[in-house]
């Protein structure tokens, strides 16, 4: 049992979930893009079901999603509940395409971030926070997606480290050995 956990990706992804919420914390929140604070946890999250799939999306927004619960004294589970589903349609979305380019990794990171951010007013309001809904929520969900799709290229790499893949490697003279 521990060798299975030594060898998950969650050996990799706690230790660079704290460096991502230390990040959002500390620097992140100091420099706000149109009176938005950017979600920079939230853009990891996505941009690891777009560069992962949807499992794996899942997985890294819920694992965050405690972090930024706990540190943050949000009720337990329910930032948790939306950067899972941020997660997963990221990599759902990710499905379309075999081997997404970059700029289609950042606009899967994008839609999962708007989600994502959407998401957390519904949440909140289900645990019983009252008047969850900002007046601004368009905006703030605009500006979030946004700025995932600008951070994504710089996250990708990361994410994948972090939960341990590979890029897939396609060899075109190996290709035309198969189909001659």
């Amino acid at each position: 049992m521990l060798a299975a956990f030594l060898q998950s990706s969650l050996v990799r992804l706690i230790p660079v979930g704290m460096v991502v919420l230390a990040i959002q914390r500390t620097i992140v929140v100091d420099l706000p893009v149109a009176d938005v604070i950017i979600q920079f946890v939230l853009a990891f999250v996505a941009t690891a079901g777009a560069v992962g799939g949807s499992e794996r999306g899942a997985i890294a927004g819920f694992v965050l999603g405690l972090m930024v619960d706990l540190v943050g004294g949000t009720p337990i589970g329910s930032t948790a509940i939306a950067f899972t589903v941020a997660g997963a349609v990221a990599g759902l979305l990710a499905l379309l395409v075999a081997d997404p380019q970059w700029w289609l990794v950042a606009a899967f990171t994008g839609i999962g971030a708007a989600v994502g951010e959407a998401m957390l007013p519904v949440v909140r309001l289900f645990v019983g926070q009252e008047n969850p809904w900002p007046p601004e929520m368009l905006k703030i969900v605009v500006v979030v997606a946004v700025a995932a799709m600008v951070l994504s290229p710089l996250l990708a790499p990361i994410a994948r480290w972090s939960l341990r893949l590979r890029r897939a490697e396609w060899d075109a003279s190996r290709a035309e050995e198969t189909v001659t």
